[in-house]
């Protein structure tokens, strides 16, 4: 029956499937394996199913640069697409799809590059040095985090510097903003710095890994 959609639908058409390589979701006896034994013996069915599809430029109101010259900015591989049999509080039989994405970089180079300057530790402020390129769109709402290597998202600093509050230098070349002591763990470790813009609301450099 969905075959047979995809083929009149024009919405469906460009929507992509996995093999289905294991056995009809639907319908079974609650708590079991064991398909309908009710009066209606319903036929097992494929009903539970999991379809994709990467949308193109041109299916996208984009401004000019938002995207890459290619036209496809992401790109979807199925892992895996299995049944779970073992669940039985329904008389479906639930499906899961595994997919690997990977997304082209919307822009080659970072738009700000970020350095460490001197031996961080916890005895004393330490100092931050970064430059961006020329049309960079800055704000005095920017900050620099100190963030753990194994960061997984951007509330995950440790400390922070403003940009504009805590600037002690200012060259047409680069700037130079400091962290505070008391703000730098004395445990240690390897951390990286990552600047957040926020016109552009996500992070735009990010350092080398160095340690504290």
């Amino acid at each position: 029956q969905l075959n047979m959609a995809k083929k009149k639908e024009a919405f469906l058409k460009e929507f992509k499937e996995g093999p289905l390589q294991f056995k009809p979701t639907y319908k079974f006896d609650l708590d079991s394996e064991v398909y309908d034994t009710s009066e209606k013996k319903r036929k097992p069915a494929w009903t539970d199913r999991i379809l994709w599809k990467v949308k193109n430029r041109s299916e996208v109101e984009s401004k000019e640069g938002e995207f890459p010259e290619e036209e496809n900015a992401i790109s979807v591989t199925l892992y895996e697409y299995v049944s779970h049999m073992s669940y039985g509080i329904s008389d479906h039989k639930p499906v899961t799809a595994t997919f690997k994405l990977e997304m082209k970089p919307l822009v080659s180079d970072p738009l700000v590059v970020l350095n460490p300057e001197g031996e961080w530790s916890a005895e004393h402020d330490v100092l931050i040095r970064y430059s961006t390129v020329q049309e960079f769109p800055s704000s005095a709402w920017d900050w620099i985090g100190l963030f753990q290597v194994t960061f997984r998202h951007v509330k995950d600093y440790v400390t922070y510097a403003w940009v504009e509050d805590d600037e002690i230098s200012s060259s047409r070349d680069s700037k130079q903003v400091y962290m505070s002591a008391s703000e730098i763990p004395r445990m240690g470790g390897e951390f990286l710095l990552c600047y957040y813009s926020n016109n552009l609301q996500s992070i735009v450099g990010i350092s080398e890994p160095f340690q504290v």
